[in-house]
């Protein structure tokens, strides 16, 4: 017993210290200690430690030449000349273009690369490189690896498909509509839907402080809970007065959810910001449940311009550039951000973290659960479609266009 509380004490002062001291020192200070502890000191300390019982020895050797010759304890070296373990690339030169030739990009479509269809981790890459005649630990792939100027990575998310040829020209074309319903004082909105969310105890991706060792439990497997189901964030965002709405639907997202969000929006929030508003900007995704080609999204947009006795003009982004849509990363974003690493175990949690959400640039949003029922598969035919006001302009009329309050006469 006494021995072990001997060798906790070394422990504690050499966790403490061990910090401070260079390789000389921490062997010089275990040999003090063991030449204090008596019969048994080097092997108490080397549990204590981890040092090596010869490392103490050699420290022992140390103080004492120091004790006998003390004019020269100032010069010694740590190590003497040429000292220590070669680096694995000095004893092998071949070794880093090995590695390299395992690691580079280019062998990902190489059919004769070993590693093609392998993770490569270090210990898939010592072993593979130990096959091939260069014997080494994983670790010593990593120091190599790190030396070399490679890290661990994640997929970025920087492709985004075929890029269509009026792409720039759509961008220029929204541009100056906003800006054109801005001067005008009139409503400009950007609207989306956002990921959908499991809603219970499941893991939710980021991190949030909490008491050292007691992170939040939450389920193992990402299985839908039938009673609480999923929560569908349909947002609306006012570019001009950097205000959102969110309605958190729980059936389906379909063209006439997105629409009962924008009239939410409109009853909640734009009618009181916009009392003299004659028309209304939207801008959206080209896909989707407010797709430019979706049927049912122009049909229930027509009951919304009729609802609220506004034109409603409508700006589609081109295929692939659904990132460049300003509810993304004016809004979306932020909600994520303020929600990181907490399980929405609730519609009402989410309504809530929604709802607080805030930036310094003053961005306010408001929340609401949507309990409505949105069946899909609903078809839209040739005289449906045909009863609708809608206007094509004359630069790509499937992207942009205009529906009036008011339908057409067969």
């Amino acid at each position: 017993m006494q021995d072990a509380v001997a060798i906790k004490l070394i422990q504690t002062k050499y966790t403490a210290l061990v910090p401070l001291m260079d390789e000389r020192m921490r062997r010089q200070w275990a040999a003090s200690e063991a030449t204090a502890y008596g019969w048994g000191g080097i092997q108490a300390v080397a549990q204590a430690t981890g040092l090596s019982p010869i490392t103490i020895r050699k420290g022992q050797g140390e103080l004492t030449a120091r004790a006998a010759q003390p004019e020269i304890a100032v010069t010694l070296r740590l190590r003497r000349p040429g000292a220590g373990r070669k680096c694995k690339a000095d004893t092998d030169p071949e070794l880093l273009e090995a590695l390299e030739t395992l690691v580079d990009p280019v062998t990902r479509g190489d059919p004769q690369s070993p590693l093609r269809w392998t993770c490569k981790s270090t210990a898939t890459l010592a072993r593979e490189l130990t096959a091939q005649g260069h014997k080494l630990s994983d670790r010593t792939v990593g120091r190599l690896l790190k030396s070399a100027g490679y890290s661990l990575q994640s997929n970025r998310k920087t492709r985004e498909g075929a890029t269509h040829p009026d792409r720039n020209a759509q961008f220029e074309h929204i541009n100056l509509t906003v800006s054109a319903f801005q001067d005008r004082g009139q409503p400009v909105i950007s609207v989306d839907t956002k990921k959908k969310e499991l809603v219970g105890d499941f893991k939710n991706s980021g991190r949030e402080w909490q008491p050292q060792g007691k992170p939040e439990e939450v389920r193992v497997y990402d299985f839908i809970d039938k009673e609480l189901g999923k929560a569908i964030p349909y947002g609306v965002y006012d570019i001009t007065k950097n205000q959102g709405w969110v309605s958190v639907g729980m059936d389906h997202d379909t063209a006439r959810f997105a629409t009962q969000a924008i009239r939410r929006w409109w009853s909640k929030m734009g009618s009181r910001r916009y009392r003299t508003a004659r028309e209304l900007l939207i801008t959206a995704d080209g896909g989707g449940s407010n797709g430019s080609r979706c049927r049912l999204w122009k049909v229930a947009l027509q009951e919304l311009a009729i609802d609220l006795g506004l034109r409603i003009q409508v700006c589609h982004f081109p295929p692939a550039t659904s990132k460049w849509n300003k509810i993304e990363h004016r809004m979306f974003s932020y909600i994520t951000q303020n929600w990181r690493g907490r399980p929405l175990v609730s519609h009402e949690v989410i309504i809530n973290l929604i709802a607080n959400t805030a930036t310094q640039q003053g961005l306010l949003i408001e929340a609401e659960l949507d309990t409505g029922i949105y069946p899909t598969g609903i078809k839209v035919s040739d005289e449906e479609l045909a009863l609708v006001n809608l206007f094509r302009e004359d630069f790509h009329g499937d992207w942009n266009y205009t529906i009036a309050p008011k339908l057409r006469k067969n």
